[in-house]
């Protein structure tokens, strides 16, 4: 389990409209779904570094979640359980290169995990 780069962050919504006009507008992040993914508009700041998707607000995701990079979703969830985290959402394929997952740490605040690549080949 290496990386640990915070590498995206999503930041739960009720309208997504409305939550596009005020991020692109206080922030000038450029907002767009990709494709396949129509329901998750992803931003990538000006920095081209740093980014993330405004996903529906729902009674498991109220607060903005930061997502770290690790080899492994499978060890780092292993690793957060031993040392008294538990898992709020088991390892989920995002595509065929690349895994998404989250857990909860022994103060309740939630982390999520990425692995893989947006690369297709």
């Amino acid at each position: 389990m290496a990386h640990g780069d915070i590498t995206h962050i999503d930041i739960p919504v009720s309208d997504l409209d409305r939550a596009k006009r005020f991020y692109g507008g206080v922030f000038g992040w450029r907002i767009e779904a990709p494709p396949g993914f129509e329901d998750y508009p992803m931003w990538r700041a000006p920095n081209q570094i740093s980014g993330g998707g405004l996903a529906p607000r729902s009674d498991g995701f109220a607060q903005p979640r930061s997502y770290v990079e690790v080899d492994s979703i499978d060890e780092a969830l292993s690793r957060a359980t031993e040392l008294g985290g538990t898992v709020a959402v088991p390892k989920s394929e995002i595509s065929p290169t690349s895994w998404w997952a989250a857990f909860t740490d022994p103060d309740g605040n939630v982390v999520g995990l990425y692995e893989g690549t947006t690369e297709t080949g």
